[in-house]
């Protein structure tokens, strides 16, 4: 039996008791958070994902929803070291337990290696797509090495270099002492 997922509206339960599997591309345009962090044209970009569901015995042997979710896309950002465009590639790779309600969620979450979610009828795998793709977003995006000389010093028309070399405070002590003045 074949069936048709919906990203935007997907049964949790239903898709990993028949180990679904949902591939989807979608504009970067429609991802306003992600759209927000990039500099170049939202609407040439495209974001791709791929879902699996599966159904795992705990420890006491109860079965668990799964969810295996890897995306990717690219984005136009600003190299914090030249302050030129570059194109981030952006990825992540997750596997998401789902639990019955929020309460056990929090808990089961705090004290698990993997992401714990509330199961839902229509789960929204578009926003948690979008979610996953902002976490992976380096925080100093650059290039691998910069298409121009970076400038690391800055000087102003007015600039005075410092003298070469200024006076050893201890070095006046020591010829007044010399002189006798300094007993």
């Amino acid at each position: 039996m074949t069936h048709e997922y919906s990203a935007n509206s997907l049964n949790v339960l239903t898709f990993a008791k028949s180990d679904g599997q949902l591939r989807g591309q979608l504009p970067l345009a429609r991802m306003q958070r992600l759209r927000e962090e990039t500099q170049g044209a939202a609407d040439a970009v495209a974001v791709h994902f791929e879902a699996q569901g599966a159904i795992r015995a705990d420890a006491a042997g109860v079965d668990e929803p799964w969810l295996h979710l890897s995306g990717r896309t690219v984005l136009t950002m600003t190299c914090q070291r030249c302050l030129t465009p570059v194109d981030v590639d952006i990825t992540f790779t997750r596997d998401f337990r789902f639990v019955a309600t929020e309460a056990l969620a929090e808990i089961e979450d705090e004290e698990s290696e993997e992401d714990v979610l509330v199961l839902s009828r229509e789960f929204n795998l578009v926003d948690l797509v979008e979610d996953e793709l902002l976490m992976s977003i380096p925080p100093v995006p650059k290039h691998e090495r910069c298409p121009k000389a970076v400038k690391l010093e800055a000087v102003d028309a007015d600039f005075e270099p410092l003298a070469e070399e200024k006076p050893n405070p201890f070095a006046v002590l020591q010829k007044l002492k010399d002189k006798g003045l300094g007993q």
